[in-house]
């Protein structure tokens, strides 16, 4: 949790939704929408793994928090999901990374029933968090072309929209300035332990992030690993990194 940086908001927020989840009391379905590479998918694990390490050792007894993920293809057996899951002891979050939906994709409709609505709905026992580029899970051009071909364009483009409404929380992750992404590679660099300069680090983290065209937490981490492959270095999570000769 600490390696991710420029995100504070949001990870308090996730973190406080999911604990009050994990305790039993009500939480909402969450939609992590925005710049690619910012840490929407690290940020579900992390808080998922978090609450596991403390509620787990306080109430072990109640089963840890589960993390299941389905794939977006997937999204037309989440009815089938949720039997399986319906009134088992554990607490489930279903996680579905970079959600969104295409021209002549009906399968966001077992979503939108799984989320609210429906006769069984969502059970008490599950909250669904999802990442997505788009914030509404659909692309721009597919609102527009609803609005110039359906007989009422303001439903037809309602409908698509109202999946995302259907999420309690919208997190939004935006590009990060020069400084948070900077600060990215150097908590990378101490996490691991890596003994390089940051007069070096700087320039070079600087120039990587030119060549990719992009500032960002996945950009920061590949120029880690550039790095440390560079120097010889074992990225060994949570010890001082290793040097081979």
């Amino acid at each position: 949790m600490s390696l991710l940086k420029g995100i504070d908001r949001m990870r308090d927020v996730l973190l406080e939704n999911t604990e009050r989840f994990a305790r039993g009391l009500p939480a909402n379905n969450a939609l992590l929408w925005g710049a690619r590479g910012m840490g929407k998918s690290s940020l579900v694990k992390a808080v998922h793994a978090s609450v596991n390490a403390t509620h787990g050792r306080r109430r072990r007894s109640d089963g840890l928090l589960k993390l299941v993920e389905i794939h977006r293809e997937d999204i037309e057996t989440l009815p089938d999901l949720m039997t399986l899951i319906r009134g088992a002891p554990c607490r489930f979050i279903v996680f579905c990374d970079d959600l969104s939906f295409e021209a002549e994709d009906t399968s966001y409709k077992a979503l939108k029933a799984m989320l609210e609505g429906g006769i069984e709905g969502r059970p008490d026992n599950v909250v669904f968090y999802a990442t997505s580029n788009r914030r509404h899970l659909m692309a721009r051009e597919m609102m527009e072309n609803e609005r110039s071909t359906a007989i009422n364009p303001g439903e037809a483009v309602e409908e698509k929209v109202s999946l995302s409404d259907r999420f309690g929380l919208w997190l939004g992750f935006h590009r990060c300035s020069q400084d948070e992404f900077l600060a990215m590679v150097d908590g990378y660099v101490a996490h691991f332990g890596i003994a390089h300069p940051q007069e070096k680090v700087h320039p070079e983290a600087l120039e990587w992030a030119t060549t990719r065209g992009a500032r960002s937490g996945r950009v920061a981490w590949q120029y880690v690993q550039d790095l440390a492959g560079r120097l010889g270095v074992r990225l060994t999570d949570g010890a001082t990194a290793k040097s081979e000769s």
